[in-house]
């Protein structure tokens, strides 16, 4: 990878490098072309741009609690919360055996395990899951789970589209994570032992409805394959995300895998950024190009207040957001020394629909949190 030397243009007082050393007294927000991928220009304001008094309509930033959801049954049935023409967002919880097969006609799926713990079985053979997994079935793939303990899983599908790994670039092809600890389904004794000639039902979600295939015996027969596509699985805990003491990365550094109309990141536990003049949380920045919809697993979210596990935020593009007040100034403070979480975030090129089923959990406040915050010591 080279490029030519690029040159800046400039005006008044501002930084000569981006998320450091910022003017004193001044906030700095990022505007920028196709979600951090391309050119960019950096604003210093006197005045926090999240300081609204009020916002209203549909760019107002939102948050839902999923942990209020009732999300059992078949993966088909479970409630869909944003959703546009590339991409739709699930939560779903399996607590027992599912005596079904599903196949998703539509696009591949991604399942991340937010809870619990057991098997999957699929085309490809068997493999164990646990929390923190994410599980990548291509289109078409017929799964079903075993879950050992109660699973709630966050379901993430790339509509008529397949899932793909980011470029890494100059960092090499085993950064941040080594495709050596891709994990694949296994042909062995316990996959052929749960072969049967009873029959057997397949539900496939084809577009958007769900058709249905009776067998007279499990279709997940296999008694081995050859090739290069499969289902894969990796866990947060094998990511090693991408930093510096000096700077803070924007959140495309921490792309875990991409669609056509849309990346999903993983933020990790890391070290946060020790050189004085850098920036501790994220940079304000404005959503002009990409939607951003992010779903919090576990820990303590460094850049928001009053977010627990199981909540998810969302962000349309128009407008520009950022930490909260009392976010901010942990870090102004070097209050903190590393993070402690563990999020998925979904960034979306095309505009998102808000469901009714993510509006029954909404917290109604959180457009007004970064006020309410401001007061927060």
């Amino acid at each position: 990878m080279k490029q030519w030397i690029p040159f800046s243009l400039g005006q008044g007082t501002y930084s000569r490098q981006a998320h450091c050393d910022l003017p004193e007294g001044t906030f700095e927000r990022e505007v920028g072309k196709e979600g951090f991928f391309g050119p960019a220009t950096h604003f210093y304001h006197r005045h926090p741009p999240t300081s609204w008094t009020h916002i209203e309509g549909s760019i107002r930033p939102r948050a839902f609690d999923t942990n209020q959801l009732e999300t059992g049954g078949s993966p088909w049935t479970a409630p869909v919360l944003l959703k546009n023409h590339h991409c739709q967002i699930r939560i779903w919880q399996c607590d027992s055996p599912m005596k079904q097969l599903a196949r998703n006609a539509d696009g591949d799926d991604l399942l991340f395990v937010h809870a619990g713990e057991g098997r999957l079985f699929c085309d490809y053979g068997h493999l164990s899951y646990r929390d923190g997994d994410y599980i990548l079935l291509p289109r078409g793939t017929l799964w079903r789970l075993e879950p050992s303990a109660a699973t709630r899983l966050l379901m993430i599908e790339a509509t008529n589209s397949s899932y793909r790994l980011p470029d890494k670039g100059m960092l090499g092809p085993n950064a941040i994570f080594d495709p050596a600890v891709l994990d694949t389904p296994v042909i062995d004794d316990r996959f052929l032992e749960q072969q049967h000639d009873n029959e057997t039902l397949v539900e496939v979600k084809r577009l958007d409805a769900i058709s249905r295939i009776t067998f007279p015996f499990n279709p997940l027969d296999a008694i081995g394959w050859k090739g290069n596509l499969s289902v894969v699985k990796v866990n947060w805990r094998d990511i090693r995300p991408v930093m510096s003491h000096r700077y803070h990365v924007p959140p495309s550094a921490h792309t875990t895998f991409l669609s056509d109309r849309f990346v999903v990141c993983t933020f990790c536990p890391r070290p946060i950024e020790s050189d004085p003049g850098a920036l501790k949380v994220p940079f304000f920045h404005s959503n002009d190009d990409f939607e951003e919809f992010i779903f919090y697993h576990r820990g303590e979210f460094f850049s928001r207040d009053n977010i627990h596990p199981g909540m998810t935020s969302y962000h349309p593009y128009g407008f520009t957001h950022g930490p909260h007040p009392g976010a901010f100034r942990k870090g102004a403070k070097h209050v903190n020394k590393e993070t402690d979480e563990v999020a998925v975030m979904v960034d979306t090129r095309d505009a998102l629909t808000v469901t009714e089923s993510a509006q029954q959990c909404e917290w109604t406040g959180y457009a007004q949190s970064w006020q309410t915050s401001s007061t927060a010591k």
